[in-house]
């Protein structure tokens, strides 16, 4: 085989590669989607059938945190794309910077979580407890709910750093760069998925009227 002819067997192997990894990449979201998609049904089910409960319920939360998570989110959702636009120029500096700046909003999220969490356990609001077992049915389904949506979507979170501290350790390194970026093209889909999900729940847990 010829330089030429091997060259160009590397690239097409190359392109099947990266399209490969894109499809894999979307597939693993839409079962996401579908894992949250189906507590989102049981939510609505549930919360059509204990409306007031989950109303007062959903008073025991603090909008301001769960508005400030939805913010920090969103900005973080931006700076991973401006990263990744970084790297495609070939600014290797810059997107290194804007995924740091993606993990410190992804660790100030956590910590608001962390108190949300802590206040929760503070009132013994959380299952099992002796003061759920007194609440109305509603009441426990929706608390029920808000530590499995919220629990499940935080451990997103918590792979989604991991993921994008391996991705920063990469670019600093130059394996991700400008013609090889697939990795960090993915873990900015997971982080946008990450975003897309918050922004569902917190108006179905926080902003219930």
């Amino acid at each position: 085989m010829s330089t030429t002819e091997h060259s160009e067997h590397s690239e097409h192997s190359e392109y099947i590669d990266v399209e490969t990894g894109k499809m894999g990449m979307w597939l693993f979201l839409f079962t996401e989607l579908f894992l949250f998609g189906g507590l989102f049904i049981v939510y609505a089910v549930m919360r059509a059938k204990y409306g007031e409960d989950f109303h007062h319920a959903a008073l025991e939360l603090n909008a301001f945190i769960g508005a400030t998570n939805t913010v920090v989110l969103l900005v973080s959702s931006m700076t991973v794309a401006m990263s990744l636009t970084a790297i495609q120029k070939s600014q290797k500096n810059l997107a290194v910077g804007l995924i740091f700046v993606t993990l410190i909003l992804a660790g100030v999220f956590m910590i608001n979580k962390y108190f949300e969490y802590g206040h929760k356990f503070e009132l013994h609001l959380y299952p099992g407890s002796d003061v759920m077992r007194n609440l109305p049915p509603g009441e426990i389904m929706f608390f029920g709910l808000y530590f499995l949506m919220t629990g499940l979507h935080l451990f997103h979170v918590v792979v989604g750093g991991i993921l994008l501290t391996i991705i920063m350790l990469r670019v600093k390194s130059g394996k991700i760069n400008k013609e090889h970026f697939l990795l960090h093209e993915n873990g900015a889909l997971y982080w946008h998925l990450v975003d897309l999900i918050w922004i569902f729940l917190f108006p179905l847990l926080y902003l219930i009227t």
